[in-house]
């Protein structure tokens, strides 16, 4: 990559890497905060046993956190390939 394009992918997956970790950490704080109301919360028990109704959203943080992690690291290695070998480190 001319002109030190290479610098740009190490960013940008470095940027997705803590995105997601971000985003496993909220998914992670999410799902604890809501168990933690429905136990708070008398008589209605049969949401915290049967996790019914369902609520997607913390483990569709957790999930969507492993993917830009995966897609950083990517970019990360692409990128450091680049610079190494393709004469970016010259």
């Amino acid at each position: 990559m001319a002109d030190g394009g290479y610098f740009m992918l190490v960013v940008v997956g470095g940027v997705f890497i803590v995105l997601g970790l971000v985003g496993i950490l909220w998914g992670r704080h999410e799902e604890k905060s809501y168990f933690d109301s429905i136990a708070a919360r008398p008589g209605d028990q049969r949401e915290f046993m049967n996790h019914w109704p369902e609520r997607p959203q913390p483990g569709a943080l957790r999930v969507g956190g492993w993917i830009a992690i995966a897609a950083g690291v990517v970019m990360l290695i692409v990128g450091l390939v680049n610079w190494l070998f393709l004469g970016g480190g010259a």
